[in-house]
C-alpha cells in the first residue's frame, strides 16, 4: 500500500514538472534563472522558491479573492470531524506537502492562463525554520532593501503570476501583507528573502 501511494505520488510529481515545462515554454520563458527567489539567513534550511511551479499547487489564491472579506467559518460537529479524520488515508492527498492538484484539464489549463494568483508563504517560512533570535526580514529587491517583521512574512501573499504569466514587470515576485495594507504598492522585484 506505501509503495502505491509513493508510486502515485511520483507520477504526481511527474505530471507538474511536464505541465510545468509545456506552461514556460507556453509563456516563452527564456531567463528561468532570474525567477528564483531564495529564502535564507537565520534559518535552519534555506529554501530555494520557484514561482514558475505554483500555478500547479492548491494553495495559490485568486489575487481578486485574496483580499476579500472572509465569511465567517461555520463550526463543525466533533464527531463529524472526527469521522473524517478517521477514513481518511495516512498518505491522501490532503496531507502531502505541497498539495499538488491531481491533473488539470483544458479548462483548468486555461483558467490558470488567465488568472493571476497569489501564494501565502507561511508554508515557506514554516518549512525554513526561522531561528527563535530572528527579528525580521530583508527583501532584497531591485533597488533598496525592504525591512519587514518576521510576522508581517508569515502573514504575507506572494504575487507570482499576473494575467496567468509570471511577475516579469519587477519580478519575479511581488508582496502584499496579508491585512491588504500594502495592495495598492506591493513590494517589488523581490530577488531574495534574507531572515535576519
Amino acid at each position: 500500500m506505501i509503495f502505491y501511494l509513493q508510486l502515485v505520488f511520483c507520477i504526481e510529481i511527474m505530471k507538474m514538472i511536464y505541465f510545468s515545462a509545456i506552461l514556460i515554454k507556453e509563456m516563452n520563458i527564456i531567463e528561468v534563472e532570474n525567477m528564483i527567489v531564495q529564502l535564507k539567513g537565520k534559518v535552519a534550511y534555506p529554501i530555494t522558491l520557484d514561482p514558475t511551479v505554483w500555478i500547479f499547487d492548491d494553495r495559490k489564491v485568486l489575487l481578486e479573492e485574496a483580499f476579500m472579506e472572509k465569511e465567517p467559518e461555520i463550526k463543525e460537529d466533533p464527531t463529524k470531524k472526527a469521522a473524517e479524520l478517521f477514513n481518511q488515508e495516512i498518505y491522501s492527498q490532503k496531507q502531502i506537502k505541497p498539495p499538488v492538484n491531481k491533473s488539470l484539464n483544458s479548462e483548468e489549463r486555461k483558467m490558470a492562463l488567465i488568472h493571476s494568483f497569489v501564494m501565502p508563504i507561511k508554508d515557506f517560512v514554516h518549512t525554513a525554520e526561522v531561528q527563535i533570535d530572528a527579528e525580521r526580514a530583508i527583501l532584497k529587491t531591485d533597488g533598496d532593501d525592504v525591512i519587514i517583521t518576521i510576522e508581517q512574512l508569515n502573514d504575507a501573499l506572494i504575487l507570482f503570476a499576473v494575467d496567468g504569466k509570471p511577475v516579469k514587470d519587477h519580478g519575479p515576485i511581488h508582496l502584499y501583507f496579508g491585512d491588504g495594507s500594502n495592495q495598492d504598492a506591493p513590494i517589488k522585484g523581490i530577488k531574495q528573502i534574507i531572515i535576519d
